[in-house]
This record gives structure tokens, sequence and C-alpha cells, in this order.
């Protein structure tokens, strides 16, 4: 069996092992592959791993070995699953391999906000500490997150975990959920969409990316937050219509913001948000850790091994 992994670098630039996939046929890795390089690397390969390298409609019906697409990830948008299941192809993906590393993500963007610690830092280096006249002192007032409200836009996995984080700061924690009837965790209160903007310290994002779902941080939404509160979002860049949040962020509607995702990535030089007043960005980096990327490696070859011994499982078609 002939396994062509499309884009290994994000999951694996160096520091693991591709020996799980290894163990099931032969294994060519690619670094990286253009739309136009991937029809011509899937030719005789019986099995294509991707985690954002599109798999078209074309390469899947001109593909005539492909028996296998597995998605190294959590969203199975760059593949086109309907052309797949019209070949009796199934379409894997991995969900829960980084909740943890996720939300610490967005405490490590709400302590930055906080704490000011990078800020500090580097005024430290700069020689800010050698001048001062006192034995300490801060460039801006800090925060303590204690009696903060943090609002959860969408309580899986990664909402709960950050949920829980926040409860050990103490924080206030309300949620909003598609699923009113639904219990509510220890700790957390149901509230409506608009109700939670309008009460949070931070707003954070954790809801998938639906029609319904998209741009849904809009001029609106971000009028109802309070001046002082920061919105995060680990999310997808496509639930903020980034326009209106550079907007907002430049017109001092709200205190800040903390993006790992955007709407294109990499982004183009003129996205409104790579220069906006106090958007923190990161580079898409939240389920990066190397603890994920080890869960994520395994998950994803033993969706291709239970395929191979005849029972599939995390099919999305």
């Amino acid at each position: 069996m002939k396994i062509v992994i499309l884009d290994g670098h994000t999951l694996n630039p160096g520091d693991l092992s591709w020996e799980a996939f290894e163990a099931l046929g032969e294994v060519v890795v690619y670094d990286r592959s253009t739309p136009e390089e991937v029809e011509e690397r899937a030719k005789g390969c019986d099995v294509l791993i991707t985690n954002k390298a599109i798999v078209s409609a074309e390469t899947i019906r001109n593909t005539d070995s492909l028996k296998y697409i597995g998605v190294t990830a959590t969203g199975v948008n760059i593949v086109d699953v309907d052309a797949a299941s019209e070949r009796g192809i199934p379409v894997t993906n991995v969900s829960g391999y980084g909740p943890d590393s996720v939300a610490q993500m967005v405490f490590a963007h709400i302590l930055n906000f906080t704490n000011r610690l990078a800020e500090q830092v580097d005024d430290v280096r700069d020689g800010g500490w050698i001048r001062s006249e006192d034995f300490c002192y801060w460039l801006h007032p800090l925060t303590e997150l204690r009696g903060l409200t943090i609002g959860i836009v969408g309580l899986g996995e990664i909402g709960g975990a950050v949920a829980r984080i926040a409860h050990g700061f103490r924080m206030k924690v309300i949620a909003y959920t598609r699923d009113p009837d639904r219990e509510s965790p220890d700790h957390v209160e149901w509230v409506g969409l608009d109700e939670l903007f309008v009460g949070s310290d931070f707003v954070t994002l954790h809801c998938p990316l639906t029609p319904e779902t998209e741009g849904m941080v809009d001029e609106r939404r971000l009028r109802l937050m309070k001046p002082s509160a920061y919105l995060l979002n680990t999310g997808r860049g496509q639930l903020v219509n980034e326009q209106a949040l550079a907007d907002a962020l430049n017109d001092n509607k709200i205190a800040g913001a903390g993006l790992d995702v955007l709407s294109s990535e990499p982004p183009s030089p003129d996205n409104p948000l790579l220069n906006a007043k106090n958007c923190s960005i990161t580079p898409h980096i939240a389920w990066a850790t190397r603890a994920a990327r080890e869960r994520l490696m395994q998950m994803s070859a033993d969706n291709l091994k239970a395929f191979v011994e005849g029972e599939a499982i995390n099919t999305v078609n």
C-alpha cells in the first residue's frame, strides 16, 4: 500500500516519527504540496494524507488507485467529500487531540493582556529597570483575573477546557450553547449569545464554522462589548468580520483582541488586523504543542489502521 503525505511539515517538522504510518505501507512524505502538485503526487497511491493541502474533486476522480483520504485535522473542508463519496472513498478526520493545548493558548493571550508580560520583558531588556528609581515599576496597570467574567461561545471539549482553567483563576464563567436543554457543567452559567457579549470581560470563540456562525462577530456584536473587554479567537478566522474588529480596536470600542486564526492563512499584507491597535496575533499555533501533535499523528495512523483492518472509524462521509 502506497501512502502519500501531502503536507507533512506542519504536523512533523522533524521532531516526530512517521513510523506509525510506515508500519502500514510504503510512505512518501512531502513537506508541502501546491494545488498543482497534488494531483501529480497522488498518482498511483492508495492513501492520501493531508492537513491543509487541497484534495479536489478532479484529483479524486483522476486517481484510479485511491482508496482512502485521511485529514490530520478536525476540519475537512479542504477535501471534496462529495466526490470521495461518489467513488466510495472514506474520508477520516481527527478530533479531540488538543483541547488542553488550545485552552492553554487562550490563557497565554489573556495573560499577555492582563500582565503585559511581553512588554515588560522587552522594557527590561532595553534598560528600563536599570534606569528605574524604584525596585519595581509597571508600564501599564496590571489586572487580576479573579472575579472577572469570561464568556465562552461553544462549550465542546476545548470550551470545556477553557472553562476549567477559568474556574481555577476564580473567574465567573458564562457560556452560550445551541442546545438550551443541555445541562450546564459545574461553575458554568448558560446565557444568550448577545447577553454573553454584553456581560463578558473576555469573549472566547470555540464554536464550529458553519453558515450560521460565519461572521457572527460583526459590528453589531462588537458594539455590545464593554470598552474594557477583550476578544479571543482560537477557533476559525471566518467567525469574525475582520474589518469590523479592526475598526472597533482602532476606535477604542474594545480593549484588545488575541487571535490565533485569520480568515486566510497566511494572511494577505492588507489584512486590517495586522496593524490594528492592541491586536495580538499568533500564527495558528494553538494546536501545535508537541504533545498534541504526537496525539494527532497516532490518532491519524489509528484511523488508517482501522480502515486497513476493515473497520473504518472517524469517517465524515
